[in-house]
Parts: structure tokens; sequence; C-alpha cells
């Protein structure tokens, strides 16, 4: 029998879509398939696809002739090219024109983009065209396979992506954890994820203003790095608001455990991986009705309307002020996670699509 050959495609690469590339290169290997990984050297650093058992090609960040060589040049001999994000979809499908013996293509929506104008509607126009050419567009939401099929997508499924649970040892409310970041006697917030636009942080800012009311004042925890840290360190020291950012993290898990109540403040979100952290902990998560995120948390969180400062502010402050309600957010954290599909669920999914698309 032949072994099956897979190349997976990142572009930007989110944490999100980087974490499930090595989740699925660790388990196709495991499984007999070949799997290739195509994707900014930086990636490999971090996610470490060489130590899942895949090739790994480097391929430049920013597109050229140079980025579609080295994909072209990767795909040979493919079964079944996996490309990760709109940008990783538009690449792979610009390298697969015009080939010989083409390999079937699957794209996975992560995420959605957010433009205007000019730039939406250049974003629509490369979403169609990607989806288009793809033989199967696979949406980790269900807004996202809607969205695929309206932009002309011939087979778009749902496959929820679930990225595995930190495997270092966690305590709650580890005492050690809260020292560190300076809320021994009051209570702690934590919001993970780039600093972008994006993310919220300026109404999560806006909550904080509120918050500075509450005694204790609860110190809220960001960690992440991106292009708006310097400006939301501005507000933050002209407000003399109780939040530090503390940049990029490697244990987020053991300092998502450490806190009282998990906030996630995002535009959109399809599968969070804050989200799906912090009710695998049983840590208590205010959260943007947004995206997937109702569909991911059910009613294991509180969710409120995004750009709502007010309704956060509210939110948080009725969690913190109900030791019981915590309580049973918590529980509900940890059932809600169990419906979730395992990772060798999803790997075995992800499988299944490309046997049905080589069986062609």
């Amino acid at each position: 029998m032949t072994q099956l050959r897979t190349v997976q495609v990142l572009g930007g690469g989110s944490a999100g879509s980087s974490a499930h590339v090595r989740s699925l290169a660790s388990g196709l290997v495991a499984r007999g398939v070949r799997v290739t990984v195509c994707a900014p050297a930086e990636l490999d650093h971090a996610y470490d696809f060489r130590g899942a058992g895949a090739h790994f090609v480097p391929v430049p960040r920013l597109g050229g002739p140079a980025t579609l060589a080295a994909l072209r040049n990767a795909f040979i001999g493919a079964d079944v090219v996996h490309a990760h994000g709109l940008h990783a979809s538009v690449r792979a499908t610009l390298a697969l024109a015009g080939g010989v013996r083409a390999p079937a293509l699957v794209t996975t929506w992560h995420t959605r983009g957010h433009a205007e104008g000019t730039r939406g509607g250049l974003v629509r126009l490369l979403e169609r065209r990607s989806v288009r050419a793809a033989d199967v567009v696979l949406g980790t939401s269900s807004e996202l396979v809607d969205r695929a099929r309206r932009r002309g997508a011939r087979d778009a499924r749902l496959a929820p992506v679930t990225v595995p649970a930190s495997r270092a040892p966690v305590c709650l409310h580890d005492g050690k954890a809260r020292a560190e970041l300076g809320a021994v006697d009051r209570p702690l917030l934590m919001a993970v994820g780039a600093l972008e636009p994006e993310r919220g942080y300026g109404m999560l800012l806006d909550a904080a203003r509120v918050w500075r009311g509450l005694d204790p004042q609860p110190l809220l925890v960001i960690a992440g790095e991106g292009r708006e840290r310097a400006a939301l360190q501005r507000r933050i020291d002209a407000e003399g608001l109780a939040v530090r950012l503390i940049g990029r993290r490697d244990d987020v898990a053991e300092l998502l455990a450490a806190a009282d109540v998990a906030v996630l403040t995002s535009r959109w979100e399809s599968r969070s991986l804050l989200a799906q952290e912090a009710l695998r902990l049983g840590v208590p998560l205010v959260a943007t009705a947004v995206g997937g995120v109702p569909e991911l948390v059910g009613d294991a969180a509180e969710l409120v309307p995004w750009g709502d400062a007010e309704a956060l502010a509210a939110a948080v402050r009725g969690l913190l002020e109900d030791v019981d309600r915590r309580m049973d957010l918590a529980a509900a954290g940890r059932v809600q996670a169990r419906t979730w599909p395992t990772e060798d669920e999803t790997i075995a999914h992800v499988l299944s699509v490309y046997d049905e698309l080589a069986g062609r």
C-alpha cells in the first residue's frame, strides 16, 4: 500500500492554527503518513514541527516568487495539500496552478479577516478564489462553514479543532504564580492574546477603569505581544490602571490557573485557545458573544456584547462578588470541555478527509 503524503501549509500562522498543525503532524506521522510542513522558519522554532516527525520546509512570511517556488517543490509527489488560513490558501492555490498532476487541496479556515472598504473587497475576492480552488473547505465553527459556502465552496464541512491541553502540571490559585504577578491580596483577572486591535483591549481597559472603584481593586494581567503594546502601556500609565502587560509567556496555563476570572474581549473568535484552556482548567470565563464563542462554550461562560465595556465590567464584578457562581461556572466549564472532540478524534477526522480525496 502506498504511503499517504500530505503537505501542511502555514502563512502567518496564528497560535491556534500553528498549534493545530503541530498536533496534526504528530498524529499523522504516528499513523504512518508522510508529513511536510511549509511555514516561516520562526514557527518551527516555536512549535518544533521537526520534533513531531515532519519534514520542514521554511518559506518566507511574505509571498513572492521564492515562496511559490519553495511550495511547488514541496508539493511534488504529495497526495494532499492542506492549507491553514487565507494567506496560506492563496499561496497554495497559486503554487498548484498549472500543475500536471495536482494533489488534492484542503483548506481550513481557523478565523476570518476584519477589513473594510477596498481592503475588505480584496479579502472577499481572495476568499472566493481560495475556496473555489479547494476540494474541501473545513471550517472550525459553523459560522465559518456558512461563510465559505457563501463564497462559493464546493464542499464545506464543520471541523471543530481542539488544541491539546497543556501537559505541564498546573495548580489552581497557585500562590507562587499570584505572588509573581502581584495579586496576593487582590482578585486576579487574566487575558491572553496578541496585542492587536481586533483583540478588544481598548474595551478591556475601559472596564479596568470601572474596576478602580472596587475594594480590593482587581489586577488585570495581559499576556501577549503586538503592535499595540506601546499605546496600551501609555494609556495604563496615564489613567493609573491596575493592569500589567507581561509579554509573551510559555507558562500561560499555569498563570491562567492562578486567576480568579479569565477575560476574552476579541471582536471575533472561532475556537479560542484562551476559552478552551480556561474551561478545561475550571477558570470562570467572561467572553464576548462573537463568532464561534457561543458554540464553543455553551452555558459555561458569561457572554457579553462586543464593544460593551460596561457589560464586561459588570459581568466580571458580578463573578468576583459571587463565589457560588464562580464555582458553578468552573464545574460547567469542565463538563463543556468534555463535549469537544479529543485530539485523536480531530486527527482521525482530518485523516478521513485525506483518505477520501486520495481515493478519488
